[in-house]
């Protein structure tokens, strides 16, 4: 019999790589959700917890694109219209 673990085998070992990959995703979207809510409530003071709730909900790429938009916001009111655009395109 084949003296070898399972903690050995390839399939563990790209299992093993590929949950290490999403656990650094994910730990990059929830900075990146701290960075640009921090960077929202200091410009507008404070951002209301639906608009809190849909920035929550967004990808580590639409986090980027936000954080890049947000420095060119005068309003809350362009938040709300850069959010809707962004659905509009992912319901397309």
């Amino acid at each position: 019999m084949l003296d070898i673990s399972f903690e050995q085998t390839r399939l563990y070992q790209d299992l093993k790589q590929q949950a290490e990959e999403q656990g650094l995703e994910q730990g990059r979207q929830e900075e990146a959700i701290k960075l640009v809510l921090r960077i929202l409530a200091k410009k507008f003071r404070e951002v209301p917890t639906q608009l809190t709730i849909q920035i929550e909900g967004l990808s580590l790429q639409n986090l980027e694109a936000l954080a890049d938009a947000l420095l060119d916001f005068a309003s809350l009111d362009d938040l709300v219209s850069w959010l809707q655009r962004l659905a509009r395109i992912k319901t397309k």
